[in-house]
């Protein structure tokens, strides 16, 4: 589900896409209120709207018994929201919060003394906030009763066949995981890894957060995003290129009309940059959760070991060491 004022873009489109291919679950992407969600990358960067094809107060009206499972991104609070999370676990619904998705979770106030994860960068702040729940480091997601919770944007990949495997068996996660191209989706994970450290990080993740927009002049890359794209290539492309800090990201769809993504959300084009200041087009042809891979292969290569690093250190993905 997404706010429609803010909503992490791969924190939403992850998940759906890979929940969408369990052909036995009635997975529905759903916004706050009527009309379009704004998305933003992992740094911050605008992202594409999308207009997801329901809402809450829709979902309730045709489901008032509830979710079974409601998947919360990283995203704008707002009492709307909290208050719809709150009566969805009221009524038996367990919330999977992606990354930073969190501190949305800990807000409605339902989970005192439970054991939860989100990404490193917000350890301090959780803990400040939320000190009656414990926070928990080194595991890619956790489930403690009605709550399922991950660390970076990357756990989205691992948490999501975690929960297939769960509903429907180790043999249908399988099938799933090897047409995505991944081969592991257990809960290992160590946050040390990740933070920033003299000895190697420090500079990778300096780099994506602050000096590279300092210094640099950013790119503009475009997407082209035809009818039917996959929602996983296309959210991990743009927000692996917008974690740069060097980067400028655009969807084209072709024209003025938005398309129709593989599993039936409305992707919006953006205006376009300037003909003279777009490098290239970011590809989406790619083995769809191999995209991260693809993607910090062309940033490597095109703004070096480091930045490519930096933006793996940021997505919590373990592949960084391979940079």
């Amino acid at each position: 589900m997404g706010n429609n004022q803010a909503t992490e873009l791969s924190d939403l489109l992850v998940p759906y896409g890979i929940l969408s291919r369990d052909d036995a679950m009635d997975v529905q992407a759903l916004a706050v209120r009527e009309g379009t969600v704004a998305t933003f990358t992992d740094m911050g960067a605008p992202g594409p709207g999308l207009r997801l094809p329901a809402t809450t107060l829709a979902f309730d009206a045709l489901h008032p018994e509830g979710a079974d499972f409601v998947v919360v991104p990283a995203q704008a609070s707002s009492p709307a929201l909290l208050t719809w999370l709150r009566h969805q676990v009221g009524k038996g619904a367990t919330l999977v919060s992606i990354c930073n998705g969190g501190l949305i979770v800990a807000e409605t106030g339902l989970f005192s003394g439970q054991a939860a994860t989100a990404h490193w960068s917000t350890e301090d702040k959780r803990k400040a906030l939320y000190p009656d729940i414990r926070w928990t480091r080194d595991r890619h997601y956790i489930a403690d009763g009605p709550w399922i919770s991950t660390t970076g944007v990357s756990a989205a990949i691992p948490v999501s066949l975690a929960l297939i495997e769960a509903v429907h068996g180790r043999a249908k996660a399988t099938r799933i995981a090897k047409d995505l191209g991944v081969n592991d989706w257990s809960d290992q994970h160590h946050t040390n890894a990740y933070e920033p450290h003299l000895d190697g990080s420090a500079w990778p993740l300096a780099k994506v957060s602050c000096t590279n927009r300092w210094f640099h002049h950013a790119d503009a890359f475009v997407v082209r995003a035809n009818q039917g794209v996959d929602e996983l290539s296309l959210a991990l492309m743009l927000d692996a290129y917008a974690s740069t800090g060097r980067s400028r990201t655009f969807v084209d769809t072709g024209g003025t009309d938005p398309v129709t993504t593989r599993y039936g959300l409305t992707l919006m084009p953006d205006p376009p940059p300037s003909s003279h200041d777009v490098e290239r087009l970011i590809p989406t042809n790619v083995q769809t959760a191999r995209a991260l891979d693809t993607a910090l292969r062309g940033i490597m290569q095109r703004y070096g070991r480091s930045t490519a690093k930096g933006v793996a250190l940021v997505f919590e993905y373990p592949q960084h060491d391979d940079l």
